[in-house]
């Protein structure tokens, strides 16, 4: 085991970066966070922290209150790197540019019996054919694990302390090493495997939800034609105690659940299933564009998109469903507009729902934020809400707009 490991400096300052960092800073880490973004390691060291992740502005001041928490834009010498970079995806594969830069900065600084934890998602071998070697140009002795992040914007903090978490290390050494660092904020229960184990197990959990959610939107589509409201049919289907099916949609966000398949499966070309599952949750939104297309009675309709983030009470818009949406729409030369209480930063305007559903022929709902569940939509002289997630009530609505349900046809329950 390595001896005073009281220094950590980790690379990447993003969703999880950040998040991480402030909790090790807790526990009475030095932390020394690095990110290559000048204006955000401007705006961290002003003590400037704009986010709407419950409970990280309170870490995060505690974190830099008790001065265990510093921003830099270069490396800095250490006795734990952490690498939590992202790990974009360039045609179904992974783009490994931001991790292979982290390593190459670690080599500058790292001494003799340091520990390399990689936070990122990444595809199986990648710490011994990619960071490794990299790291061997050091010739210096090192440990390398890796700890793959398990934690879901807007209960991140939460996931991060609660969740179990999965360790893989180059050998034991470096594993329990890596255990050390985490069990000083994880309450959940640590294991630990060897590297490759460890990256292709964050994938399958990934991988097994994207089918799950497939099967679901198989079965929307189905139900339509069978005259059933899926909704209650997966509610009683559930109720099987083997059986937990997940909700359809209009397509899955995020950066985890449409990217991580692709890298379990980039290098395997007879993987049919995973792949078949990523084309259908990624073919939902012209799907959903079609179903609307039969409600529109004008040529060049004024559509509002409600919820640009890619899941309920989030500002993150990362991979959404809304973005394919609203360029198929805008390919037919519909007016789009757009609103989401959460998401600033998008490529088109974001305008208050108020405004957004002033003289507009109809709205989808794409994203279930909790406001859109309690708001009163009455005063709009909407034609139709088409509901891709089974939040909106009748209720909410005046008697001219009609309200469709993906994957339902509204039927009332019946029960004996």
């Amino acid at each position: 085991m390595i001896k005073n490991m009281k220094q950590i400096c980790i690379l990447g300052l993003g969703y999880m970066g950040l998040p991480l960092a402030c909790n090790l800073a807790k526990a009475g880490y030095k932390v020394l966070g690095v990110d290559i973004n000048k204006e955000k390691i401007k705006n961290l060291r002003r003590k400037k922290l704009e986010t709407t992740e419950p409970g990280l502005k309170k870490l995060f001041q505690i974190a830099v209150g008790n001065n265990n928490l510093n921003f830099y834009n270069k490396i800095q010498p250490a006795d734990v790197f952490i690498i939590a970079v992202p790990t974009p995806a360039t045609n179904r594969r992974i783009n490994l540019k931001y991790i292979k830069l982290a390593a190459k900065m670690v080599t500058q600084v790292i001494q003799k019996n340091n520990l390399v934890i990689l936070e990122s998602t990444v595809a199986p071998n990648t710490c011994k054919k990619v960071i490794k070697p990299i790291l061997d140009q050091k010739k210096t002795h090192y440990f390398l694990a890796h700890c793959p992040e398990r934690a879901i914007p807007g209960n991140t903090l939460y996931e991060l302390q609660n969740n179990d978490r999965i360790i893989g290390g180059l050998n034991k050494e470096s594993a329990k090493n890596a255990k050390e660092i985490y069990r000083s904020f994880v309450k959940g229960k640590i294991y630990l495997t060897d590297l490759t184990t460890a990256e292709t197990v964050k994938l399958l959990e990934n991988s097994f939800r994207d089918i799950n959610i497939a099967f679901a939107n198989e079965i929307a589509k189905l139900s339509e034609k069978i005259n059933i409201n899926l909704w209650e049919a997966i509610e009683l289907a559930n109720k099987h105690p083997r059986v937990n099916i997940l909700k359809p949609g209009p397509g899955v966000g995020g950066h985890c659940i449409p990217i991580d398949p692709w890298f379990l499966i980039q290098d395997e070309p007879k993987a049919k299933f995973i792949r078949l599952a990523r084309e259908i949750n990624d073919s939902m939104p012209e799907y959903i564009v079609n179903c609307v297309k039969k409600l529109i009675k004008k040529q060049k309709p004024t559509i509002a998109i409600l919820g640009v983030a890619y899941k309920a009470d989030v500002d993150d818009a990362r991979e959404t469903p809304s973005s394919k949406i609203i360029c198929l729409m805008q390919k037919k030369g519909w007016n789009i507009k757009v609103t989401d209480p959460y998401v600033t930063k998008y490529h088109l305007r974001i305008m208050p729902l108020e405004k957004a559903l002033e003289k507009t022929d109809g709205a989808v709902l794409v994203t279930d934020h909790t406001l859109y569940k309690k708001f009163n939509f009455k005063k709009y002289s909407l034609s139709f809400i088409f509901d891709t997630r089974n939040i909106i009530s009748e209720k909410q609505l005046s008697k001219e707009t009609r309200l469709i349900k993906f994957g339902s046809n509204l039927r009332s329950k019946y029960h004996s």
